[in-house]
């Protein structure tokens, strides 16, 4: 079947790949995607842990060889070019790929030898890693002494020292604070903005918006894909109503046995229903009828991860 697949590339996309399959023994972890990520785009692949997002990034970058399918990274194909794909692209992992035992300007150089950037050109990208970083007066120190938000800017500067057209980013804020998370994506933005395309995992849902294009993957199926504006407007995301309690786990609880589907969001709940309009006074009676207090109860606008969750219920 693979053998049939035809990738048409109109010269404006970046990465595109046709029944994408990985197989470890009898587990199926990419199970036949399909996907098109054009030139200067910042592409979010969601999902959760388990779900594949690795897996796919690896093939993409040419670690890891397809079990099935086509693709071409940069206008390399993903099966025969995979050294020259490792060449042509920044890739940065969750750990970070540094070398906690060399300092922070051991770790740009090695970096720029390993990339193949020398002379006065190494020169100036160090810099700009450096200032980038905010690390130009900590090039001494050793690496596993900076906060991890340091760490995070450092890996990224590495990443692109060879200024590549293509940059995956692979779990690239996990362990990260959030101000350090946002400070990174502004990064990411950038990088965009001077025509860097952006392919990057997170099963963060808070980070959808950053993106202009997202796809959600699901046991290693893509079960939806667009912007985040077209996500949150799927037919396939019901009415959500939001109920504040006290007792959070007992009226979870109870609206469970009631059939309502509901999940924990922080202190509140989540329901999603067919008609808020209904639902809100007859949850509200279900749960004082079970001597449940409810503080207050309204319909929201879903978010992402409310869509999310509906998508993988109903696939």
């Amino acid at each position: 079947m693979g053998d049939q697949v035809v990738i048409q590339n109109d010269g404006n996309t970046a990465v595109s790949v046709r029944n994408l399959t990985r197989h470890f023994g009898d587990f199926i972890a990419v199970d036949g995607i399909d996907l098109a990520v054009g030139k200067g785009e910042i592409f979010g692949f969601l999902g959760p842990n388990g779900a594949g997002k690795s897996t796919t990034i690896r093939m993409l970058c040419g670690l890891l060889l397809p079990s099935g399918g086509k693709g071409e990274v940069g206008g390399f194909d993903i099966i025969t070019q995979s050294e020259e794909i490792k060449s042509a692209i920044g890739y940065m992992s969750q750990r970070f790929s540094l070398y906690d035992d060399l300092t922070v300007g051991e770790n740009i150089d090695f970096f720029s030898g390993l990339y193949g950037v020398h002379g006065e050109r190494r020169h100036e990208r160090k810099q700009w890693v450096l200032a980038m970083a905010g690390l130009a007066d900590r090039r001494k120190a050793l690496t596993r002494t900076l906060p991890a938000g340091f760490k995070q800017r450092l890996a990224l500067g590495c990443a692109i020292l060879h200024e590549p057209s293509i940059l995956f980013l692979d779990e690239p804020t996990a362990g990260v604070d959030p101000v350090s998370r946002r400070d990174f994506w502004d990064l990411i933005h950038a990088l965009a903005q001077r025509g860097v395309t952006v392919f990057v995992t997170t099963h963060y849902l808070d980070e959808a918006d950053y993106c202009d294009r997202l796809a959600l993957i699901y046991r290693g199926r893509i079960i939806a894909e667009g912007t985040p504006k077209q996500l949150r407007g799927s037919p396939l995301a019901k009415q959500v109503i939001e109920v504040e309690v006290a007792a959070l786990v007992d009226a979870i609880d109870l609206l469970a046995s009631h059939g309502v589907d509901a999940v924990i969001f922080g202190s509140r709940i989540h329901a999603t229903v067919e008609d808020a309009e209904a639902a809100i006074p007859a949850v509200r009676a279900m749960l004082a009828g079970a001597g449940i207090a409810v503080t207050r109860i309204e319909r929201i606008i879903p978010s992402l991860e409310d869509v999310f969750v509906t998508m993988i219920k109903q696939s």
